[in-house]
Order: structure tokens, then sequence, then C-alpha cells
């Protein structure tokens, strides 16, 4: 079976990100549900210079759940380690800070960029872009609470198209000690439809020091370079164009090394990705939870593949591990040619979060 390259002729350009030191400029973007142990280890295998964690709640009665002790564990985790909160009050962001720094978080990140409602409704998420004054008051305790650990922003160009703040927000972050921001280009109204625009972050760019990380419907290698070129970011951010192809990063990192895009993957590669992935989705998960996560996984992986429609329909009802992974081989064993290059439409799948 053929495997993916580890070493290209030309190696990438590794960046100083918030005192560290990463192998490229690519960033793995937070998505609740999709931005797990299994997956960020993942990207950082394929390409990634950072994962972001799906955004864990400021509420310290939660820090017990289940959840949040399950999306707070970084074992075995390639370094940085970086934990994203979420919250509208700052006595509680900053608690919630300490705590994951206390627990390994070497990078904390906050949440100022998903645009769910069950976010938004509390105040949180992109909601607070509304209310600068807040914005202020969280960051700044936020980098109080952890001194020695780096302190990011995520968020979005503004609350609706009528105001974008960005800049704003920017500034905020910058004099409250914030150490590197990724924007997503789209305001909290624009939810994921249409476009994102890159013109309110390459205007941030221009008034700020502190690295700037631009995300936002990045799907291809040549369209990272685009956003880069265009904005003078310092690096991008991927989300949906990650999930069922993780290799993007390698992709769009051998390409801004050499101006040369690698081919599509194999199907044998894909095959064996996607059960490594399942492997580690249910030894994360146990079982029962394990298999449903893993359905979402094994459609990502799938769409766009000859016969997947169908084979997603059966497998979304298969209930045990052996039967899954048993149709998963099949699938991919039924495909032509296990050692062809497969060519398909990427299709972004709906985000789940910023």
């Amino acid at each position: 079976m053929r495997v993916f390259p580890i070493f290209y002729d030309a190696l990438p350009t590794p960046m100083q990100f918030a005192g560290f030191t990463l192998r490229n400029n690519l960033f793995v973007a937070p998505m609740a549900g999709v931005t797990d142990r299994p997956f960020r280890q993942l990207c950082k295998k394929l390409g990634a210079g950072v994962a972001v964690s799906e955004m864990v709640t400021s509420n310290s009665l939660l820090y017990g759940s289940e959840k949040t002790q399950r999306r707070a564990n970084h074992d075995g985790e390639v370094d940085p380690i970086s934990v994203q909160i979420a919250g509208a009050d700052p006595a509680m962001m900053a608690e919630a800070a300490r705590y994951n720094a206390d627990r390994g978080a070497q990078i904390i990140d906050i949440n100022m960029g998903c645009p769910a409602k069950k976010v938004c409704n509390v105040m949180a998420g992109s909601a607070l872009m509304q209310d600068e004054p807040l914005v202020a008051r969280i960051l700044e305790a936020v980098v109080k609470a952890v001194p020695h650990t780096p302190v990011t922003l995520k968020f979005r160009t503004g609350w609706n198209r009528q105001n974008r703040n960005a800049p704003v927000v920017a500034r905020i972050a910058e004099e409250s000690g914030i150490r590197a921001i990724a924007i997503h280009g789209r305001t909290r109204a624009d939810q994921y439809m249409g476009e994102a625009e890159y013109d309110t972050i390459a205007q941030v760019k221009t008034l700020v020091k502190i690295p700037v990380i631009a995300n936002g419907d990045i799907a291809t290698p040549e369209k990272a370079k685009f956003v880069l070129d265009y904005t003078g970011a310092d690096g991008v951010m991927i989300g949906r164009a990650a999930q069922g192809r993780p290799w993007i990063f390698r992709e769009i990192e051998h390409y801004l090394a050499t101006g040369e895009l690698l081919p599509p993957p194999l199907v044998s590669e894909i095959h064996r990705v996607c059960r490594e992935h399942l492997a580690d989705l249910y030894g994360f998960y146990g079982e029962d939870r394990g298999v449903k996560i893993a359905r979402k996984h094994i459609s990502w992986y799938t769409k766009g593949l000859v016969g997947s429609a169908a084979f997603r329909r059966t497998m979304n009802q298969i209930p045990d591990i052996p039967a899954q992974l048993a149709a998963v081989d099949a699938f991919f064993g039924q495909l032509a040619d296990a050692d062809a290059r497969l060519s398909y439409e990427a299709e972004l799948p709906q985000e789940l979060a910023a």
C-alpha cells in the first residue's frame, strides 16, 4: 500500500507564533464536535502547524462534566496545545483560562467568532463584538489571569455588514496583550452564508503588529496562497475544508513551499487515513459514542466518491465497531482501483463552529 510522503525537497517555512516555532503557518480552526483530540492529532500529523481545540465552557459548574473533561484531554498531543474558551463574564473567563493552563494548555484562545444561536443568546462568541468595552474587560482579565501563557483571539469581521468593527476589536486585542488574532471573513449575521470577504482582514493587518491569521472559505492550496497574498496575513486557518480531507494541510504546505500541486490522494491512502482516524475515535470515545461520532467522519471521507450516497445511508444504521469497519473496508474495496488517484469535487460540509 502506498502512503503519503513525509518529506519534500522544499522544506516548509517555520513560523514564530505566540512564543512557539511552528512547522508552518497553517492552523486548524476550532469546530465544535469536530476538532477533538483524534482530529487535531491527525491534522498535525498531516501538516498543520497548530490545531485549536473545541471551545471549552467558562462555566466552572461544568468543569467536571464528561464533555468538558474530554475536550480538555490532550494526552499525547503534539505541542503547542491550544485550548479555546468561551463565555461572556470576565471573571469566569479568567478562571477558565487558569483552569486550562494548569492542566496543560500552552495557548489560551478566546472565542469571539462562533455565530451559533445557543452561544450568542448568552452573549458569548461573536455576540460579544457588539459590546467593545466588554471585549476589552474579558481580554484584559484573561491575559492577566495567565501571565505565563500566551492568549490569542478568534473573531469575525463584525456583528453585521453595517457594523464591521474588526479593526476596533483588533486594536483592543493588541492593547490588551493578546499575542495573535484569527479573523473569519464573515460577520455574525452572515453565519456561514455567502462568500468570505478578505478586505477587512487586509485592513486589520495594516493596523496591528501582532500576527493575523485569515480564516474563511480556504479550500485549496491556490486559495490559501491567494488569501495570504491578498490580505498580507501571517497565516491561514482551515475549518470545513479539512473535514474528511485532513491532508489539505500537507497539500497547502507543499504548494506554498514549491509552487507545485501534489497529486490527488490514492484510494488506498484515503482508506488508510480513514481507518487510522476511526481507530483513534473508538479509543477516545469508547464503542457506543465512538461509532456515532465516526459516522460523520466516514461521511466526509467518502463524500463525492462513486456510490457514497447509498453507502452513507446504510452506514448510519450500523450499530457496532466490527460492522462499521467491515462496511468501510467493503466500500473502499469495491472502488475500481485502490492505486488510482481520485478526482472529485471537494464540497464544504456545514461548519459547526468557528
